[in-house]
């Protein structure tokens, strides 16, 4: 059986790291060709992904809520309908919240004091960006239910159809129009991953999923899960910004280096991430304590071994991949010297991540919601004297101590509600 859990956790996992690399690239591409034609905009394009980037999270915590209660029917999809129906009802409504707050971005730039050229050269890109928001909360969370009944390579399709779009429409219209081409090439990019994912559960479930009426109970249930989950993505947005602030604190070269060693650690995350998303389904379908207990040793045992495979290699080849992000001597040192701590605080977070996950397996991301409070919290009041005192080093060491506390709350919540897990069978 373990290893079955291990072999199933992992076939999920791997197009689940696909698509997120994907979509990293594409989205590399497309601030590469802004950034190549004014300045201006990519830095209102920087702007607009502060509101946009949170906002666009809340949604997706929202559907990915929607796991535990799918994944039971993964050996008769249709029965799924229901479950689905309600999912994008609450999808549409955290949409609608969401686009809200991308449309105010122009006030809420001209508030924080946004330079003249960067405000005028926002023009209609976040109200194209409303749409986007709009258009993924129509989606539903295909993906999201793909993933759940045990269909997750088909999301790489979606991955890589709208990264092709985004990528070539991009190229073509950007340095012809500007930020706007970026704005029209993110709508024609959701689009495409919508009607891709949407065509392959259609597919799944043998007919299309519909509206049909509002369940306000049901959607409830799904809410309890999904929002307590956009919480703490909420929070871990919020906090990561003051901690970059701390960064910029302790001069130039250290918050450069702070920048370069976050974006080192990205696709080291994402081995833990899609090992985590990977895992809620199976804990979903778990039967009894120690099945539950089984699959969540097994993805925390894969989260830790890919990561720490993935920082062995990062430290190895530190010298060269520093050298594609900066050929300042003083950052390229500092980044040298703390490379190590990126594969650390990468293992440890990515621990915290997948017993975060296993609580929203469990139906229990509140427990998350109030462990993630608690940790970023202390870290949001520790991140600005920690830096003042010990310099960056000490503020690594700081996310590293977070994440370590968030392993012993989440894990914590994690033994005592799986002990409450009863050994019934998966509905067929």
């Amino acid at each position: 059986m373990p290893l079955l859990q291990h072999r199933a956790i992992a076939a999920a996992a791997v197009p689940l790291f696909l698509s997120m690399i994907v979509n990293q690239v594409a989205g590399l591409v497309g601030t590469a060709v802004l950034g190549r034609r004014a300045t201006a905009a990519l830095a209102a394009y920087a702007v607009t992904a502060a509101v946009l980037n949170p906002a666009f999270t809340a949604v997706t915590g929202a559907l990915r809520g929607m796991a535990p209660f799918v994944a039971p029917h993964r050996e008769h999809p249709p029965g799924a309908v229901p479950v689905l129906r309600d999912a994008r009802w609450l999808s549409l409504i955290v949409a609608a919240l969401a686009a809200g707050a991308v449309a105010c971005v122009p006030l809420v730039a001209s508030l924080g004091g946004a330079p003249p050229e960067v405000l005028a050269e926002l023009g209609i890109f976040p109200y194209l960006l409303v749409v986007y928001v709009l258009l993924y909360g129509l989606g539903g969370g295909a993906n999201a239910a793909l993933i759940a009944l045990g269909h997750s390579r088909q999301v790489i399709w979606a991955s890589l159809s709208s990264a092709a779009v985004s990528i070539v429409l991009v190229v073509v219209l950007v340095p012809r129009i500007g930020l706007p081409g970026m704005g029209f090439a993110m709508i024609a990019a959701g689009a495409t991953a919508l009607a891709v994912s949407n065509l392959r559960l259609r597919r799944l479930l043998g007919g299309g999923v519909g509206r049909g009426r509002p369940r306000p109970a049901e959607i409830m249930k799904l809410a309890r899960v999904g929002i307590p989950l956009s919480g703490t993505m909420l929070i871990k947005f919020a906090v990561l910004g003051v901690v970059t602030y701390a960064a910029l604190r302790t001069g130039t070269r250290e918050a450069a280096a702070h920048a370069v060693l976050h974006a080192m650690m990205g696709p080291l995350m994402f081995v833990s991430l899609s090992v985590a998303q990977a895992s809620v389904p199976e804990v979903a379908r778990a039967r009894g304590r120690r099945e539950v207990r089984g699959v969540m040793g097994a993805a925390f045992a894969l989260a830790v071994t890919g990561v720490a495979a993935g920082g062995a290699l990062l430290v190895a080849f530190r010298g060269p991949l520093v050298g594609q992000f900066t050929t300042d001597p003083g950052v390229v040192t500092t980044v040298v010297a703390l490379v190590w701590l990126v594969a650390v605080m990468a293992a440890v977070d990515g621990a915290q991540a997948v017993l975060g996950f296993g609580l929203a397996g469990l139906k229990r991301s509140s427990w998350s919601l109030g462990s993630v409070a608690a940790g970023y919290g202390m870290l949001a009041s520790a991140a600005v004297p920690v830096a003042a005192t010990w310099g960056l080093a000490g503020l690594w060491w700081a996310l590293i101590a977070n994440s370590a506390l968030l392993i012993v709350l989440q894990g914590g919540g994690f033994l005592r509600h799986s002990a409450r897990t009863e050994a019934t069978a998966v509905p067929a």
